[in-house]
C-alpha cells in the first residue's frame, strides 16, 4: 500500500529569530561573506529578494571559480549548492511568509500539521517548479499523453534515448506477455511498452516518491492493472522469468557528494555487476536485455570504463545482439552552461541476449 511508504520531502528547519535577515537594501557583499563563513541568511519582505541574492551569488562565484570543463562545472555546482542552501525562507500556515511568492500545493500536502518552519530557498524553488510540472504535466514526444511527475521523481528533459527505444519497440516482433522496467522513475519506458502491446510491466524503483507518484497518476485506470510496482532496488520481489528487461541506469560514475541533487545520475561501482547477475536469473532463454546508456562519462573524461562493454568482455552471461546510437542535439542557446562536449555525445541502446 502506498500509504505505508514514507515519501522524501525537504526536512523542516526550526524557526530561529537570531538568523541574519536579507532584504533588497541589504549589503550583498556582507551577506555573501556571511554565507561563505557558514552562517544562514533568512529572506524577508519579497520572494524576489531570494532570487536576486542567488543571482548575486552566481556572479560572485564566477569571478572566483573556473567553470569551463565538465569537472570544473561539477565543482562549481557543489560550492553553489553548499552556499545557496544556507539561504532560508519561512513557511507559515503552509504558505511562504514573504510577499509576491508563488502558491505551492506541496506545502499543504507535505506539511499539513506544521504551521511554522523554515526551508532553504533552493528547496522552495524545487518545490515550486515541481508543483508546476505536476499540475500542468510534461509533454513526452514518444507518448500520447502528458506525464505528471511527482515531487522528487526523475523525468526526462532530453528525448533522444526514448526515441531510439521507441523505434526499437516498433520493430520488436517477440512475445509481449511481460517485461521488467528497472528504476522506472516517472514511468515513461513502462508507458512506451504498454503502448506497443505489452500485457504486463513490472516496475521497481528505490525512490518512494516514484511509487507514490505513479500509483496516484494511474489511479484505477487500465494502466494500474497493466503496471505492477515494487518499492525496491533492482528487481525487488519480481522473481519470475520474463522476455524483456529494460534498464535506463545512471550514466555517470559516482565520485560524489551525497548531497548532490543529481544523485540519480550517478552509479556506484556495484550497480552494474548486481544488475547483470539479477538479470541473468530473470531473463527467459530467448529473452532480451535492453540498456539505455550514453558515452557522456567517456567524452568528459570521468572514466574510460564502459560498464556494459565490461560486462560483455568479462561477465560471460550475455552476448551483444545489436547497439543503436543517436547523436544528442546541441545545447539550447538559452543554456548558459558551457557544454561543448555535447557535439560528440551519443545515447546508446544496447540489446543483449543470453549466452
Amino acid at each position: 500500500m502506498i500509504t505505508d511508504i514514507k515519501i522524501n520531502k525537504p526536512a523542516p528547519i526550526a524557526t530561529n529569530n537570531k538568523i541574519k535577515t536579507f532584504k533588497n537594501n541589504n549589503n550583498v557583499r556582507s551577506t555573501i561573506e556571511a554565507l561563505e563563513a557558514g552562517k544562514p541568511i533568512l529572506i524577508k519582505e519579497f520572494y524576489s529578494n531570494g532570487i536576486s541574492l542567488l543571482q548575486d551569488l552566481h556572479k560572485h562565484l564566477k569571478l572566483k571559480l573556473p567553470n569551463k570543463s565538465f569537472k570544473e562545472q561539477r565543482e562549481y555546482r557543489s560550492v553553489y549548492h553548499q552556499l545557496s542552501n544556507l539561504i532560508l525562507i519561512e513557511i507559515t500556515d503552509q504558505k511562504l511568509s514573504v510577499k509576491k511568492s508563488p502558491s505551492i500545493g506541496w506545502l499543504e500536502k507535505f506539511y499539513p500539521d506544521n504551521n511554522s518552519f523554515l526551508l532553504t530557498f533552493p528547496q522552495v524553488q524545487g518545490l515550486n517548479s515541481s508543483w508546476q510540472w505536476y499540475q500542468n504535466g510534461i509533454t513526452i514526444p514518444v507518448l500520447r499523453n502528458k506525464v505528471n511527475p511527482y515531487y522528487g521523481v526523475y523525468f526526462p528533459t532530453r528525448f533522444e534515448h526514448l526515441e531510439v527505444f521507441d523505434n526499437w519497440l516498433k520493430r520488436y516482433r517477440g512475445p509481449k506477455k511481460s517485461a521488467i522496467d528497472v528504476g522506472f522513475g516517472s514511468g515513461v519506458l513502462s508507458f512506451q511498452m504498454i503502448k506497443y502491446g505489452f500485457q504486463k510491466v513490472f516496475g521497481t524503483d528505490i525512490n518512494p516518491n516514484a511509487i507514490v507518484g505513479l500509483t496516484k497518476f494511474m489511479g484505477d485506470t487500465k494502466l494500474s492493472r497493466k503496471i505492477d510496482l515494487d518499492f525496491a532496488s533492482l528487481f525487488g520481489k519480481f522473481e519470475k522469468q520474463t522476455e524483456l528487461i529494460v534498464f535506463n541506469p545512471p550514466w555517470l560514475p559516482s565520485s560524489f557528494n551525497p548531497e548532490n541533487i543529481d544523485g540519480a545520475i550517478y552509479y556506484n561501482e556495484k550497480l552494474f555487476s548486481d544488475f547483470f547477475a539479477g538479470a541473468k536469473k530473470r531473463l527467459l532463454p530467448e529473452g532480451k536485455l535492453l540498456l539505455l546508456f550514453s558515452n557522456l562519462a567517456q567524452i568528459t573524461n570521468l572514466t574510460k570504463e564502459h560498464p556494459i562493454e565490461k560486462e560483455l568482455a568479462e561477465g560471460g552471461r550475455f552476448q551483444l545482439e545489436k547497439t543503436f546510437k543517436k547523436r544528442v542535439k546541441n545545447t539550447s542557446n538559452k543554456t548558459k552552461r558551457d557544454s561543448h562536449w555535447r557535439s560528440s555525445e551519443e545515447v546508446e541502446l544496447w540489446i543483449l541476449t543470453n549466452n
